[in-house]
């Protein structure tokens, strides 16, 4: 009975301490929250003000510039009117003097004789016409209207008085409908409930993850970001997909202030992705990672007498990963051999049992020998890629004489192409076909048309030479277009198959 007091009385404290730690940090946060917020509240206080003292700037600039025109304007015609008004003054007192001079001949008429008046009224008649008076224009050079130069700020000031602080930018909304997976690019589409002018930019968040649904608290990978986006819609481009699903968000952001995340949406992002395994591997290859370079000395690879720890045989698959099927549940299997002698061979750790799978790999060209293929599981530990029934490949030899080859069952054909600097490997597991491209031009370079009997492994060789895998690859749209167009027509390689 006493241990069972003891024991809740434990529970109960732990509780209550835990709880106490809770409250601690709920206080710290509280007292962060009241600091932060003194420092937003002078932050934007401050913002506002310069705000206004910009607007009071450009306001003061402006008048500074109307009341300068108006100044201009005033002088330009006062000049004008007092020169008119000079002209005229000058003419008027031309024409009185005239008319007093003309007066005084007129009366002397009375005293002189008529003859001697007749004779000079001539010529003083003709000086009278010349008069200022009848060259001047009695309208006036310049307008006393400056009503052009008033302004009316009444659309400005409901401007000026409908002004309110930024509001937050309302929630995005991703399309899943209208986004787009293809080609290892991924096109996000989103709106919003209502148009917003005063938005400036949107910020993208994605990661790559293996669950479907909701984020987790706590993922595999971190969040990447966008930011600067434009337009309600972003592509992102050159993605390796070596996770199920990748996961997006979205936010707008005005001048001031950016609004909540849109709700998470997850993606597909199915690609065939692959390690290589070195537990297969030639003693003369050494590997890293998805490269591997000949080694005449062994690199880095343990003696078979040592290595205990080789990688199982392959028995992920990429059909598994999607559904697992109790049918073809792996299970567990012995590490196989190496390759020896001559077969410079190394395996991939996954097989392939459905769909449709690409990848590429970039060779050295000045490889002596170098192949790129699939296999079976059951392909011998000295049997060289294409030199039996259980393997198809591309071969490049480089020894003596330069070669490209296709090969199968000790059959081979020679390719009458251009070698390429990567090669890209295109299996249709449902189909049987195995095709080889160009991975630059996605030119056909070779197709084996066949029927898989069991699962194949992704394999390659190389003798005095180096390579490395792209995995993480959808198959690409052209690839694809290219098989419908040859779906069901005879292959010129069929032969080999």
């Amino acid at each position: 009975m006493e241990t069972n007091t003891i024991e809740s009385l434990r529970k109960i404290t732990h509780t209550l301490a835990t709880k106490n730690e809770e409250i601690s940090n709920f206080i710290c946060t509280l007292k962060q929250s009241l600091e932060n917020l003194e420092a937003n509240s002078n932050r934007v206080q401050e913002d506002l003000e310069s705000e206004f003292s910009s607007l009071h700037s450009i306001l003061d600039e402006m008048k500074e510039n109307m009341v300068t025109r108006i100044k201009q304007e005033r002088a330009s015609r006062t000049y004008e009117l007092q020169s008119q008004l000079s002209s005229c003054s000058k003419a008027l007192e031309s024409s009185e003097e005239l008319l007093e001079l003309a007066n005084q001949t007129l009366c002397s008429s009375e005293t002189d004789g008529f003859t001697q008046v007749s004779e000079g009224a001539p010529s003083f008649a003709v000086f009278v016409t010349m008069a200022p008076a009848f060259r001047l224009s009695l309208k006036a050079n310049a307008s006393d209207n400056m009503s052009h130069l008033m302004v009316d700020f009444s659309q400005e000031r409901e401007m000026l008085q409908a002004l309110k602080f930024l509001p937050v930018p309302a929630t995005p909304e991703i399309q899943v409908s209208e986004c787009q997976v293809c080609d290892n690019t991924v096109t996000v589409v989103w709106t919003l409930s209502e148009p917003d002018s005063k938005i400036d930019h949107y910020i993208l968040e994605h990661r790559r993850t293996n669950h479907e649904g909701p984020p987790r608290i706590r993922e595999d990978y971190p969040w990447m970001v966008v930011e600067g986006i434009k337009e309600m819609e972003h592509t992102l481009t050159g993605l390796r997909f070596d996770t199920r699903f990748m996961t997006f968000r979205v936010k707008a952001c005005n001048k001031a202030v950016a609004g909540d995340f849109s709700e998470p949406v997850t993606l597909e992002t199915h690609a065939f992705t692959f390690k290589l395994d070195s537990g297969s591997a030639h003693q003369n290859l050494k590997v890293e990672d998805l490269s591997v370079e000949w080694d005449s000395s062994g690199g880095k690879i343990q003696d078979i007498r040592k290595d205990k720890n080789r990688t199982n045989s392959p028995m992920h698959s990429p059909a598994r990963s999607a559904l697992m099927s109790p049918k073809r549940a792996p299970t567990a299997r012995p590490g196989r051999d190496r390759f020896t002698a001559e077969s410079y061979t190394v395996l991939a750790d996954t097989v392939i049992d459905a769909g449709q799978q690409y990848w590429e790999v970039r060779f050295d060209k000045e490889s002596k020998a170098f192949a790129v293929g699939v296999a079976l599981r059951s392909l011998g530990r000295f049997d060289q890629l294409g030199k039996s029934s259980a393997s198809w490949c591309i071969h490049l030899n480089n020894w003596l004489q330069q070669s490209l080859t296709a090969k199968h069952n000790n059959k081979a054909r020679t390719l009458d192409c251009p070698i390429p600097n990567s090669i890209g490997v295109y299996v249709n597991y449902d189909e049987g076909t195995l095709s080889f491209y160009n991975a630059k031009t996605k030119q056909l370079m070779h197709s084996f048309k066949t029927k898989f009997q069991q699962p194949v492994i992704p394999a390659f060789m190389v003798w005095n030479g180096s390579f490395s895998v792209v995995t993480g690859l959808q198959v690409p749209s052209v690839v694809q277009s290219g098989q419908r167009k040859n779906s069901g027509t005879s292959s010129s390689n069929a032969s080999l198959t």
